[in-house]
């Protein structure tokens, strides 16, 4: 598995080519800005896309999909439960004083335990709620490190805010403990916003996942 990351727009935010060296295909996750960047790094790299992936609904992961959908002929994915946010980001945008992007429509609800085939890469859809109502993960548990695609949940050292629409502190928390502690330590982290980081070392250092170790009981 080849993981190309495009840091994108004033957020920021990571946006990720997943490919297959063996047969030249590929997805897109959370195309999130820069459009014409993204279609020219897959175009330069030579890769058949067969997917467009959004981990949640927010503007910073989403504002290019119209021109991926223009580029590309495949199905953009998304959780059922994050479209009430996706269709809210002319909100979004004004909060940010931006020109909202275009919808585009959603050709494949996504849900918990659905996998996702790229050539021989095979993932699986994670609902991980807290940072959005539909967030999801893409665990690619069988690579060699695994790798696990996290949206905003779980950063380097923090993870994402439950102040948003559709946010929840409660199920942020619920989603540290039975999902993302449960991951062996050799597993990437591939998060929205910064540097990829390992789940060993956010068990050892990151205070939330610490806290969150706690949870419930």
């Amino acid at each position: 598995m080849r993981v190309d990351t495009l840091t994108v727009g004033m957020f920021q935010s990571n946006c990720f080519v997943v490919s297959c060296g063996k047969t030249k295909k590929g997805l897109v996750i959370d195309a999130g800005d820069e459009g014409d960047r993204i279609v020219e790094h897959v175009e330069g790299l030579g890769l058949k896309i067969e997917m467009i992936i959004a981990t949640h609904g927010h503007i910073d992961h989403v504002a290019a999909l119209p021109d991926l959908a223009s580029a590309f002929s495949v199905p953009i994915g998304m959780h059922e439960n994050e479209l009430p946010v996706y269709q809210n980001i002319r909100q979004q945008a004004a909060l940010f004083g931006l020109e909202p992007p275009g919808i585009v429509e959603i050709g494949k609800f996504l849900s918990d335990g659905d996998t996702i085939t790229v050539g021989e890469l095979t993932g699986e859809v994670i609902h991980t709620p807290g940072h959005s109502p539909g967030g999801i993960s893409i665990s690619f548990a069988e690579e060699n490190p695994p790798a696990i695609f996290a949206g905003d949940v779980l950063f380097r050292g923090s993870i994402g805010r439950t102040d948003l629409m559709g946010a929840s502190s409660r199920q942020m928390f619920d989603t540290l403990k039975t999902v993302f502690l449960k991951l062996p330590d050799d597993v990437v982290v591939y998060s929205g916003h910064g540097p990829e980081t390992t789940i060993g070392f956010e068990r050892r250092t990151n205070p939330f996942l610490l806290e969150a170790s706690q949870w419930g009981l």
